[in-house]
This record gives structure tokens, sequence and C-alpha cells, in this order.
């Protein structure tokens, strides 16, 4: 363990941002039972070197339902953990991308936590440690890295479905913030991979078979009055999706599920938005008093609904 004190990695406006002294380890490990495995079999895709290596430790500035909130930061080296199900097994699985501003991780806020959750509904839950800091490239801001990482991971689950009782045609992708903005780059761009092929996983299809994106930014562009950002090109192909969002969202406005669902129901791709009066921002799953703490619930039941999971 080392002492350490961690400078805001985000605009200070970001609600993830955290600056007190912290313990930090070394690096995230998953709880015990289960392991985290690296995504890449040899190198890295356009791998970019970190002047510090990976820590982790609890972000107590902001609390939410009265908790720190672990943060992961300079991951360099991606991984995947797999939470098989802890009820009957419904054949669903899901990916899941924590949050952070594409800077860090809320590893259990809006990964851990989503995890134990699905698990407790018979889904699979695989948890991605996407490689952050990463540069934006292009006014959508796609971290080229981080969606590297989401495709590869996609693909991995549906090459490995059979050995982990998964349904090949039930991949679902699930993300909060930074995350929710990732589900739709993963729902918008899975017809080319964004690397060369490494082995047959990459032959595999990383198109989602349904998307959850929890108060996801990047989607709405402010100074042309909250347009859809023009780089989000849907498609008939885009996977049936579930919205979420505050109104009083301090950090991603609610503009970006408005403009997202208006274009998913233009292109006539089924999706459910539920948009709160209160909740704020990356509340993830923990109870905070408000109505917004109902949301999983929704998804339990829209996932029935599209055929994922028994209604």
């Amino acid at each position: 363990m080392q002492r350490c004190k961690i400078a805001p990695l985000v605009a200070l406006s970001l609600l993830y941002a955290f600056a007190a002294p912290c313990i930090a380890s070394s690096s995230w490990e998953p709880s015990p039972g289960h392991e985290q495995v690296p995504i890449w079999p040899g190198l890295i895709p356009d791998a970019k070197p970190l002047d510090k290596p990976e820590v982790s430790g609890p972000a107590t500035k902001r609390l939410v339902g009265g908790k720190p909130w672990v943060f992961v930061a300079q991951v360099a080296e991606p991984t995947m953990t797999v939470y098989p199900p802890r009820a009957p097994n419904t054949g669903a699985a899901v990916v899941v991308f924590p949050g952070g501003g594409y800077n860090v991780l809320a590893m259990d806020l809006e990964g851990t936590e989503a995890c134990d959750w699905l698990t407790s509904k018979g889904i699979t839950c695989v948890l991605l440690k996407y490689r952050v800091p990463c540069e934006k490239s292009g006014p959508y801001r796609n971290c080229l890295t981080a969606l590297q990482d989401a495709q590869r991971t996609v693909g991995l689950v549906r090459f490995h479905a059979s050995k982990w009782n998964i349904d090949p045609r039930k991949i679902g992708v699930m993300g909060f913030s930074a995350g929710g903005h990732m589900v739709v780059a993963m729902s918008t761009q899975f017809d080319k991979r964004l690397y060369t092929a490494v082995d047959a996983a990459d032959a595999e299809s990383c198109r989602p078979d349904f998307a959850v994106a929890l108060y996801p930014g990047h989607l709405a562009v402010p100074a042309k009055d909250f347009a859809l950002n023009p780089d989000v090109r849907i498609s008939s192909q885009t996977p049936p999706t579930f919205l979420l969002h505050a109104q009083d969202d301090p950090i991603d406005p609610v503009e970006n599920s408005l403009v997202y669902y208006l274009a998913l129901r233009k292109a006539k791709v089924p999706a459910e938005l539920h948009v709160f009066a209160k909740g704020g921002h990356a509340f993830g799953l923990r109870a905070t008093g408000s109505p917004v703490d109902e949301w999983p619930t929704l998804l339990e039941g829209w996932l029935g609904a599209i055929g994922m999971t028994p209604r």
C-alpha cells in the first residue's frame, strides 16, 4: 500500500473529479473467487506508455449513498472479470463499462455493484477494466483505445458463450456516464473492428444484442441547441436500447438521452427512455432516497419484454 495524493484528472465540473488524499493500492483486484484476465493475448493495439502505474483506492470527496466509491486510474493493461449468475441462469450476459469521464473508472459504484445486481437476476456479468485515461479523437470523443477494448471483449464473450453457458444471441452492454457513451459507440460502430484481428474471437460479431445506457454523455451538442452529435450514426441494426437519465443531472444534461432516443425512434429501433426529475449524476445502483433508485426494476421489466430474460 502507498499513500498518495491524486490531483483532479478531469475538469472541476466533472462529478468524478477528486483531489483529496487517499490510500491507493498498486492496482485494482476483484473480490475473492473472481479473476481478472487480460483481454489481449499479446501486444495491445495502439498502446501508449503511461507515466505512472495503475492505482486504485477510495474516492472520499463525494459520497454516494453515504459511502465512498472505488476509483481505478492509469489503466494500461485492460482486463475482464467474469461473474457467473447466482440465480438460475437465463442465458443472458452483459458487458459492463464503468464511467469516469474516460479518465478514471468508478469500479465498484458503476462496475462490481452492477454485476452484483445482474448476477442476482441470473445474468452473467463481464466487467471490463478498459484503458484510461484516453486521448479523444474527433468531436464525438471516440476514445479509440477504450472502444477497441470494448469491441474485443464483446467478441470474446460471444466466442466463449458455450463455455460460459451464455446464449450468443443474448449478449448486451451496459454503461454509466462515459461508459454509457461507449454503449452508444458499440451500438453504432460494430461493423468494423478498430484494430487488426489477433485471433478467432475477433471473427465473432461485436454487435450487442441489447444496450443499456445510463446517464450517457457526449451525445448532444450544447453549441447547437443540444442537437444530436452528427457523428452518432444510427441504423436499423442498432440494438434495442434502454436509456435512463435524471433531469437535474449537472454533468451530462438530460438532452443527451433525449436526442438519442428521438433518433432511435426515427430509425424505428426499439427503445425505452426513463427520465426522473431528480437524481443528479453518478448514482449507480445505490440507495439515495430518490425515486430514481427504482430504475433496476424498470430495467428488469424491459429485459423480459425484449426476450432477454424470462418474464
